[in-house]
Formats: C-alpha cells, structure tokens, sequence
C-alpha cells in the first residue's frame, strides 16, 4: 500500500478547506506560523478614498468606532475574499485585484487623480506605497494591526507545505529547514520569498485564494 501524503499547513484551516485535503486521502497537519493584533488608530486625515491588502485590515477597521464615516469613501482592494468582506460590510468597492502591484498599475492609470489613505500591517511589502510614489499619487498610510511571527518546530516529516504569506514562510524557516519537501503558494509574493531563500520546489496557485493553493496542492500529488 503507498504511503499516505503529509501535508503541513502553515495556518490552521477552515473544516471545509480541510476537508478538500482530507477527501484526496491527505494526512493533514496545522500550525498557525504567524497571528495578527488590532492596534488601537485614530481616523484622522483620511483621504477622498481607501486601500486594503488584507482581510485583517478590513477586521480592523470594523472596529473603529467611526467606521461608518468611511464607508462613503470608494475603497481599492487586493484580493476577493477581502472585496466580498467589505461589501458585506457596506462599502463600495470600486477595483479589486489579486496582486498589490497591478492594485497600484490601475490605480496610476485610471484613478490618478484621487487622494488615498492605505490601511496597511506592520510587515506589508513594499510593492504598493512605492508604485504610488512612482506615479506621484497622493496618499498617507495608516498602520492598523500588527503580524506577529510565532515560529514553531515541526518534527513530522511532510511531502508538501502550504504557505499563504511571506510572513509565514519566514516564520517556518526560523525553526525548519525545508529540504525536498514541494512548497504550495497562495501567490508570486510568498513564492518570491521562497527563492531569497534559495528553496527550488515551487508551487503557486494559479488564483491568490486558499481554496485554489489546496486546489493546486492536490494536482500536484495527484
């Protein structure tokens, strides 16, 4: 009888997500590498519209007691888990993206003349604030919530690694050494941090959700 695939997920899923993994007759094991903390922010000098990255920032800003004072404001995302978030929630969202560098392309090319308040973590990338500096857009940044690496060591040798941030990848490569295990990526971000670190089994999803990098993580073994 052939051995069971093991999979690690770098965060703990959802039953359904899992469940996905568990019905391909995967060994499944969680570990949350990274977790976020609300930080308290004041609504101050917020601009005509708003930029999210994260669904974290999004959880963050709905618990500012002014939040209704925003949702006039027409708001740029990346990713739709964080679009359908913020529509449930009563804004309008006028582009979303996959990526925080093509957020930024059609922000500079359609949208340039609009001022913009980024609501952003503590370890966000860069990509984003620098295009729009690039394209000498208007915008100030607020820093609404913090990533906190929690590093752990996983002893149980794994066929595959699900990895949905590059927070997360740095996390799991303070404790683990990543050898010939295949390494699963929600996105090119994730995966580019990855390749700082020299590591060669790359897989990235073909749509940033965590749906589809288990989607990708079972085609790859199956």
């Amino acid at each position: 009888m052939q051995n069971q695939i093991r999979i690690l997920s770098t965060k703990k899923l959802l039953s359904n997500q899992k469940q996905y993994l568990l019905n391909a007759d995967f060994n499944v094991i969680e570990a949350d590498f990274i977790k976020t903390h609300n930080k308290n922010f004041e609504l101050n000098h917020i601009n005509e519209s708003l930029i999210f990255t994260s669904q974290n920032a999004v959880l963050s800003v709905l618990e500012h007691e002014k939040v209704d004072q925003l949702k006039s404001k027409n708001v740029f995302c990346v990713g739709l888990k964080t679009k359908d978030l913020l529509e449930k929630n009563g804004f309008n969202v006028m582009a979303y993206t996959g990526y925080a560098q093509d957020l930024a392309e059609i922000i500079a090319l359609v949208y340039s003349d609009e001022s913009y308040t980024f609501f952003s973590g503590n370890l966000r990338r860069d990509a984003l604030p620098d295009a729009l500096k690039q394209a000498h857009i208007k915008f100030n940044e607020i820093t609404i919530y913090e990533t906190i690496l929690t590093p752990q060591k996983i002893n149980s040798k794994v066929d595959g690694i699900l990895f949905f941030s590059p927070s997360a990848v740095e996390s799991f490569l303070e404790e683990n050494k990543i050898k010939d295990e295949i390494c699963i990526c929600i996105g090119t971000t994730t995966a580019d941090t990855l390749e700082i670190n020299k590591i060669k089994n790359i897989v990235i999803a073909n749509q940033p959700t965590v749906e589809n990098t288990i989607i990708q993580c079972i085609n790859e073994f199956k």
